[in-house]
């Protein structure tokens, strides 16, 4: 009979929410498992936002010494090896995997790797059988006596993330997704890319830059979550190379073409339609909802009351930033600090040639009399002075409720935007107004247009 160990608490998953979580854990003091499947820090460290970052960057320079030579004061030519980028890209996913390993250790917490399993036993115990996996470089010495371990939990944290999701099209099995980006050993020449939101337009931006002749084909229209002006910005200005096909369905993918009603288009095809949350391992355990994701309550715990989940294995907003804070929350609810996840204005972004970033308070239903929207072209600050001959520095816009004299939305496109919308998000969730901005004094040079809209209003 294999020998069942007592732990207080177990996290399954270490992508944001269970590495966040039960690093928490941890700092409170509580006795604590953390068990991942492959790779620590989850799909945006290993497959996501970290991987588009870093070809983002050498995206950025090219584009830039492209700039350069247009203008006239740099001359030469530069090439790019795909295969070397991305096997650095795969040293520098270790370094920090190995450093957020450390730092969940750090605290006391036990870090192992294998595929867990979930039961209840019939004394109501949670029991969790992990199937280790010893040919990970980072699995400790210290586990490698056995094949299997077996748990009990007193409580446990579901943090298993999402995956993409693969429509139900003929021939998708010779599609590549955003998890296969870091293994192609080159640059395709054609790339058919197959959805309309962030991580579609992402990819599109990236593998025009690298030369590839890009098609995304979407169902109805792209970027649907960003305002009008902004929207045409990017598809004008930032993804100009990018052939885009809304309104399309696609009827079969094949090895080399993808057919649709519009038409067959030749080149490789990547699906980026969105992503399915990994529920399967509590899915006879805990409540569902109707997408698969776990059903929570405002605390994070499921129908089984000593079991709870965060991160994208709920469903809800799937991003990096809000699903580390589940993480937390959840943790503490965990320890006994009980906490209510409240709503908050969420910032998020495109990673394109410019960052494209955007929050709003309130759906856009409640627009009335009452909004004033005002735009203006970006400023030309730091990263962006070569970009005024083009006209090429950016948009910011921003929607006030004339009687609060509350920001409603707020979008900017900008070397900038992304830390300036965060702030701005944050200084929207305190309930700002647009007089607190009067005695605002920016640091010069800057590319952040918010503080000078709000001045003028």
């Amino acid at each position: 009979m294999e020998e069942i160990k007592k732990v207080k608490n177990i996290v399954i998953g270490a992508g944001p929410a269970g590495r966040l979580g039960s690093f928490e854990l941890g700092k409170l003091g509580e006795e604590t498992l953390l068990i991942e499947k492959k790779y620590i820090a989850g799909t945006c460290l290993n497959e996501g936002c970290m991987v588009v970052c870093a070809l983002t960057d050498i995206s950025r320079f090219i584009r830039s010494f492209k700039r350069y030579n247009e203008i006239g004061f740099i001359d030469g030519n530069i090439s790019f090896d795909y295969k070397s980028a991305c096997d650095n890209i795969k040293k520098t996913q270790l370094m920090l995997r190995k450093l957020n390993q450390e730092e969940n250790e750090s605290v006391n917490n036990k870090v192992i790797y294998g595929e867990a399993s979930v039961e209840i036993n019939d004394e109501d115990k949670i029991i969790v059988k992990v199937k280790l996996d010893n040919d990970n470089v980072l699995q400790r010495e210290n586990v490698k006596n056995k094949d299997y371990d077996v748990y009990e939990a007193e409580d446990l944290l579901i943090a298993t993330g999402a995956r993409p999701f693969i429509p139900n099209i003929d021939g998708a099995e010779y599609a590549l997704t955003s998890s296969d980006v870091l293994s192609l050993k080159e640059v395709p020449s054609k790339l058919n890319i197959v959805g309309g939101g962030i991580i579609a337009t992402e990819l599109s931006n990236l593998f025009s830059s690298f030369g590839s002749e890009v098609k995304i084909i979407a169902r109805s229209e792209i970027l649907k979550d960003l305002e009008p002006e902004i929207k045409s910005y990017v598809v004008k200005k930032l993804i100009d190379e990018v052939d885009i096909h809304e309104n399309t369905n696609v009827l079969e993918i094949t090895e080399n073409s993808i057919i649709t009603d519009k038409g067959e288009f030749e080149g490789k095809t990547l699906i980026a339609t969105g992503r399915v949350p990994n529920s399967e391992i509590v899915a006879d355990i805990v409540d569902l909802n109707e997408d698969g994701s776990i059903k929570v309550n405002e605390f994070f715990q499921t129908s089984n009351p000593n079991i709870y989940a965060a991160g994208d294995v709920t469903g809800g907003i799937t991003l990096t930033p809000y699903a580390r804070k589940e993480g937390i929350s959840a943790a503490r609810n965990m320890a006994g600090y009980l906490n209510k996840f409240e709503d908050i204005i969420v910032p998020q972004s495109l990673t394109l040639d410019l960052d494209v970033s955007f929050t709003q308070k309130a759906e856009k239903a409640d627009d009335g009399e009452n909004v004033e929207d005002v735009i203006i072209p970006g400023l030309g600050g730091p990263h962006a002075f070569w970009r005024i001959l083009r006209g090429e520095t950016g948009l910011t816009k921003i929607s006030l409720n004339t009687e609060t004299e509350e920001i409603v939305r707020a979008s900017q496109i900008s070397p900038s935007s992304i830390d300036d919308t965060a702030y701005l998000a944050f200084l929207m969730n305190m309930g700002i107004t647009k007089e607190d901005f009067d005695d605002f004094l920016e640091v010069h040079p800057s590319t952040d247009a918010y503080y000078k809209i709000l001045k003028i209003m």
